[in-house]
């Protein structure tokens, strides 16, 4: 027991010191390269998780969320243009994508838990995370959405006049996307009550 704090203060002086062996030069050259490849690695494998090809790796997305996508505008329409989960569900700026990606760990615990495993469990669950989801773009102003639709870039000569003017008033009465866009890439929930139709 008494060693203990010997043992330490060896430990932190052996730390300290500069090595004999190489030069503080060679160390700091080391590290930086070192500390590149750390990076490049991370930010590659970051990005791996950012694909649609591993968002559907598992049954859970593949049967279900997966399939409702494929028949929204999202997927398919006429200029080509694909979101896919991660433009709607991961932000791009690198802290806020941390944060997320943190928090989307939390998801690994419900697949090994089997949580959502079957499509009878998913739906079960389907407006508890639905409402954690839209409660997170609504925090966020639906900060995912607007990297693609802008109210600015909204051209009241190309959308239908009632369309554009709603979306002017939401702008007006500081309303985000998710607001009245629920259920725009998948299914509401059964247990889901338009507010506007009570």
């Amino acid at each position: 027991m008494d060693n203990k704090p010997g043992m330490l203060k060896s430990t932190w002086n052996m730390l300290k010191t500069p090595s004999a062996k190489y030069s503080l030069l060679a160390l700091l050259v080391v590290g930086f390269f070192a500390g590149i490849i750390f990076w490049g690695g991370f930010n590659t494998a970051m990005e791996a998780t950012n694909r649609l090809e591993f968002c559907i790796g598992c049954h859970e997305m593949r049967d279900t969320v997966y399939q409702e996508y494929k028949n929204t505008i999202h997927y398919s329409n006429r200029t080509g243009v694909r979101a896919v989960c991660s433009d709607c569900h991961v932000p791009k700026d690198w802290g806020h994508k941390m944060l997320r990606k943190i928090q989307a760990s939390n998801e690994i615990w419900g697949k090994l838990t089997g949580f959502v495993d079957t499509p009878e469990k998913f739906e079960a669950h389907r407006m508890e995370l639905a409402t954690h989801e839209w409660a997170r773009m609504k925090a966020s102003n639906s900060r995912e959405c607007q990297n693609c639709h802008n109210f600015e870039a909204m051209s009241g000569e190309k959308q239908k006049q009632t369309i554009f003017n709603k979306h002017m008033k939401a702008k007006d009465d500081g309303q985000s996307c998710i607001d009245c866009h629920k259920g725009i890439a998948h299914h509401l929930p059964k247990e889901y009550v338009d507010p506007d139709e009570q």
